[in-house]
C-alpha cells in the first residue's frame, strides 16, 4: 500500500546581488538538514528574487532563484527570510518589505536581519511591534523616512514580536536569528534546540552528544 507523502513545507529566502549570505546561513542549513528534526525531510528552503536571472551574494555565491518575488503568495510558505546586504541602507528592496507586510497580514511569519530591518522600518512595519536590529541608532536614523517604532525597540540579539510572527535580529547575531526561526517553526524539540545553540555558541562537542540523545 502506498502511503501519501506529506507536502513539503517551504521557507523562502529572499536573495539579491550582494546579500549577506552568512546571516541566514545557520537557519537555512538547519531547515534543509533532516538530522535531529521533529519531522525529518519535511522542510526545504527555496530562493526568491525580483528577477529570474542569477544572483551573486556578498560572498560570491551564484544562485539561480527558484521563484520570482511578485508571484510569491503567503499561502505557499511557512516563513519568509529577509537577509541584510547591499542596498537596504539606500532604500532598495522595498518590494520585498511590502511582500513581508502581506505575509504578516496573512498570519505567515517573517524573519529579517541586519539591513532588512531598515526596509521594514521604512514602510512602518516596526511602528507597533517589538523588534530589534543592529542598534537603536541604526533605526533612529530613519525617523524622517518612515520609522516610528523607537519605543518598541528591544536591545537583544534576536527579538520575536508579541504575536510571534515577526523575528528581527542584528547582523552580529546569525546564531540567535536561526534559533528564533527554529523555535517559531518548531523544527526541533526544545531539548535539541538548546543543545544545538550551545554547540555552536561554545564549540563544545558535548552538546552534539546531547543533541543526538535528545533527538532519539
Amino acid at each position: 500500500m502506498n502511503i501519501p507523502q506529506a507536502p513539503l513545507r517551504s521557507v523562502y529566502l529572499y536573495v539579491f546581488d550582494g546579500f549577506a549570505d552568512w546571516e541566514p546561513a545557520f537557519a537555512i542549513a538547519g531547515i534543509n538538514s533532516p538530522e535531529f528534526q521533529r519531522e525529518p525531510g519535511r522542510w526545504r528552503v527555496q530562493t526568491v528574487a525580483v528577477g529570474s536571472g542569477v544572483v551573486v551574494s556578498a560572498g560570491g555565491l551564484s544562485i539561480l532563484p527558484d521563484r520570482q518575488l511578485a508571484a510569491l503568495q503567503p499561502a505557499d510558505a511557512e516563513l519568509l527570510i529577509l537577509p541584510g546586504g547591499r542596498g537596504w541602507d539606500q532604500g532598495e528592496h522595498l518590494d520585498s518589505a511590502h511582500k513581508a507586510a502581506a505575509f504578516l497580514e496573512a498570519g505567515v511569519p517573517v524573519a529579517a536581519i541586519c539591513g532588512a530591518t531598515a526596509g521594514l522600518a521604512r514602510i512602518g512595519l516596526l511602528d507597533r511591534r517589538r523588534h530589534g536590529s543592529n542598534a537603536p541608532a541604526y533605526l533612529n536614523g530613519l525617523r524622517e523616512q518612515g520609522y516610528g517604532g523607537a519605543e518598541h525597540y528591544v536591545d537583544e540579539p534576536a527579538v520575536i514580536d508579541d504575536e510571534g510572527l515577526l523575528i528581527t535580529a542584528g547582523g552580529m547575531a546569525p546564531l540567535e536569528f536561526a534559533q528564533a526561526i527554529f523555535a517559531r517553526l518548531r523544527i526541533y524539540r526544545e531539548e535539541v534546540l538548546q543543545a544545538w545553540y550551545q554547540l555552536y555558541k561554545t564549540g563544545r562537542s558535548q552538546y552534539f552528544a546531547q543533541m543526538s540523545e535528545a533527538a532519539a
